[in-house]
């Protein structure tokens, strides 16, 4: 993935953008380049790199930083630009396709949408060192990392344009071959093949790309196995579609809670998707099942007192409900989630819980919530459909599986009977379960997930294996029940296919584990090490570690000053930014602001609106005091979130002066690596 920087002004800056990636991608590689020169990013521990790079951009050197704060959001930091000057940048991650049933889909998100992040809260209180004070907890972690401003589309023309093209080689012949939300044009190179690209120029970052596959008739691989051999070990990657268990004679009752989002940011098409997303799941329940609607934003409401009957008057009158729903407000999930996992009351015997979560999942404070399913999810499952353009998948994956659920994209409403169908599946029949892995004939291995999780209906087992040997003989044996039903698959090591990127994958899921171990609260200094550990041996971007790369040449002269500020982004496609910001919101004052803030925090519209027109929508004005208190339209500036700032955001300084272009050419640069079967093991540079 390559980001251009280019700074159109007569000073020198610093520009930084926040911007999303795949929540399981392993991000293992930063060039920035300069003319014709390559500087090679350097991964160290996260504070080491944060001083590395304060103290080059003090030394007026070019440098740049690449830092995660969510597993899906990146923030990428480039200093000391010079008067009409261009600094690319290059990113590369390795990442696993998706499969369900026989469709395999890549995603790749382009826009991080604005997040609503509660304020401190206190819970518990903590005196450290006997100082006799003690701060409030933040439920939001680095709340002023995933903040940007954000342009009103109401005003302005769409930014940060994107050009793509994917190069797809799947190792079996393919069938249909399609985009789902950007038009595409596809060109057929063999009958295994496809070059796939977006019509025209560029398209602006406002929504996520996917492009989904299926194989030919009766051509859909079953089973897969990879391998890559480095510094003395061998690392495997495979997938196994499980043999299908036998209909049950009867499917069990089932104890549904549905939760619906109905807060500002799932305004205009989100919410017509949710709504007939959970009108669709309402009808098909069963006689026998009992349920229960729980709607929220900032205030929450259960429809019915407690489980009912799904009787056809009590689906009625829910299917009612939920198509007057309509959306505004904060997004304060906590609150519902807890009423959905420890307020309705025992599971009936014989019966099954499941909490389905529809939602945007446009929030902050993600660790907060992960903690409260795995605390009481009790034997309830959890089940999260991502809603909308540009979801936030890391938290609704990551939910789903610390519930022993599964999650469903849907990104439009041409999708709601589709991906809803897949889900019924899962719903209504017996999850895989007793998943585990082991090898025969080698004594030591260390296999990613752990534990193996919960499968559902199409679902494939992905696991990665780490192998002292090089090229070890032996056998790699699954096991699992369907049901009641046991089933074992073997899988003859011999025989994997050579491919590279794999080590990579297997140090992300290596972390993903230790992270998911923070969930049950155990000690995190200890899990921060083991992270930085495996972070830092292959050479991954993490929480605890970043890529930093600086210029050993001073470009910026000592008396020229530097001028610093975020990148603003477009608001996800469908979204309603009155809903989102408010309408004509004012600073605390009570005037408005049209103009860039001035050092003192004063508002300069004439003057802002005199700076070159170029830079004139860059310029940026933030909020100082409670949500919702600045949505200006003019072009002189931009937005940020009503919902994603908190109450000390510094005023940012008129200096935002970059445009941004983000390309992602050759296989998306990052996507660098061959298709067979499910996976992307290699890491070619022209082949996706």
């Amino acid at each position: 993935m390559t980001q251009r920087f280019r700074n159109p002004s007569q000073g020198w800056v610093e520009g930084t953008y926040v911007f999303p990636l795949p929540d399981n991608s392993a991000v293992d590689a930063l060039k920035m380049q300069i003319g014709e020169r390559f500087i090679e990013g350097q991964i160290k521990p996260r504070q080491e790199a944060r001083a590395i790079y304060e103290q080059a951009k003090a030394e007026g050197k070019k440098t740049a930083l690449l830092e995660q704060q969510r597993p899906n959001i990146f923030t990428n930091q480039v200093a000391n630009i010079g008067p009409g000057e261009e600094i690319v940048v290059q990113i590369e991650y390795q990442q696993t396709v998706h499969q369900s049933g026989g469709e395999f889909s890549l995603r790749f998100p382009m826009v991080v949408a604005p997040r609503y992040n509660p304020a401190p809260i206190v819970q518990t209180v903590e005196f450290n060192n006997g100082a006799g004070f003690a701060a409030p907890s933040d439920p939001v972690e680095n709340r002023d990392k995933i903040e940007a401003p954000v342009l009103d589309p109401r005003e302005n023309a769409r930014i940060n344009p994107v050009a793509l093209t994917v190069n797809l080689k799947a190792g079996f012949p393919l069938g249909d071959v399609k985009s789902s939300f950007h038009e595409v044009d596809i060109r057929q190179d063999g009958d295994q093949t496809r070059t796939i690209s977006l019509k025209g120029d560029a398209v602006p970052a406002d929504k996520d790309f996917e492009l989904t596959w299926k194989a030919a008739p009766g051509k859909t691989p079953s089973a897969g196995l990879f391998r890559e051999v480095t510094d003395g070990k061998t690392y495997l990657l495979a997938f196994v579609t499980p043999p299908t268990a036998p209909d049950a004679a009867a499917p069990p009752k089932r104890e549904v809670v549905f939760v619906i989002d109905n807060s500002g940011s799932m305004s205009g098409q989100s919410i017509e998707q949710a709504r007939q997303s959970l009108a669709l799941a309402i009808s098909r329940l069963n006689p026998d099942d009992r349920f229960n609607v729980i709607r929220f934003d900032n205030t929450m409401t259960d429809y019915f007192k407690g489980l009912v009957a799904a009787t056809p008057d009590n689906r009625e009158k829910a299917i009612a409900y939920v198509n007057g729903l309509t959306a505004d407000g904060g997004t304060e999930m906590l609150p519902a989630l807890e009423d959905a996992l420890r307020n309705q009351g025992p599971v009936a015997a014989g019966a099954l819980r499941q909490v389905v979560f529809l939602t945007d999942g446009a929030i902050g404070n993600e660790q907060q919530l992960f903690q409260e399913i795995a605390a009481n999810r009790g034997d309830a499952r959890v089940f999260t459909v991502g809603i909308g353009s540009a979801p936030n998948t890391y938290f609704m994956t990551k939910a789903a599986e610390i519930g022993r659920g599964t999650f469903t994209e849907i990104g439009s409403t041409d999708q709601v009977a589709s991906r809803m169908g897949e889900l019924f599946a899962k719903l209504q029949n017996p999850a895989m379960t007793d998943i585990a892995a082991s090898f025969e004939g080698i004594t030591a291995e260390d296999i990613t997930p752990n534990p193996m999780p919960d499968l559902y209906s199409g679902e494939p087992v992905v696991l990665t294996a780490e192998l002292p040997q090089v090229k070890p003989a032996g056998k790699l044996q699954i096991v699992g029940k369907t049901g009641d039903q046991p089933w074992r698959v073997e899988m003859d090591i011999a025989n994997a296919a050579d491919g590279t990127g794999i080590s990579k994958l297997w140090a992300r899921r290596k972390i993903d584990d230790f992270e998911a171990r923070a969930y049950e609260r155990q000690e995190p200094a200890a899990l921060d090490k083991d992270i930085e550990t495996v972070a830092l041996a292959y050479h991954l971007v993490s929480r605890v570690t970043s890529l930093v790369a600086v210029d050993v040449t001073p470009s910026r002269p000592a008396n020229e000053p530097l001028g610093s500020a975020k990148l603003p982004l477009n608001l996800p496609e469908g979204w309603d930014f009155g809903k989102v910001f408010g309408e004509n919101a004012v600073p605390p004052d009570g005037t408005e602001r049209h103009g860039a803030a001035t050092p003192d925090g004063s508002a300069e519209p004439e003057q802002a609106a005199a700076a070159t027109p170029e830079i004139a929508s860059m310029m940026a004005a933030a909020p100082t005091a409670k949500a919702a208190t600045l949505i200006a339209r003019k072009t002189s500036t931009v937005n940020l979130p009503q919902t994603a700032t908190r109450a000390d955001e510094q005023i940012m300084r008129g200096l935002t002066m970059l445009l941004l272009a983000l390309t992602a050419a050759s296989g998306l640069a990052v996507w660098r690596r061959r298709l067979k079967g499910l996976i992307t093991p290699g890491a070619k540079r022209n082949g996706l």
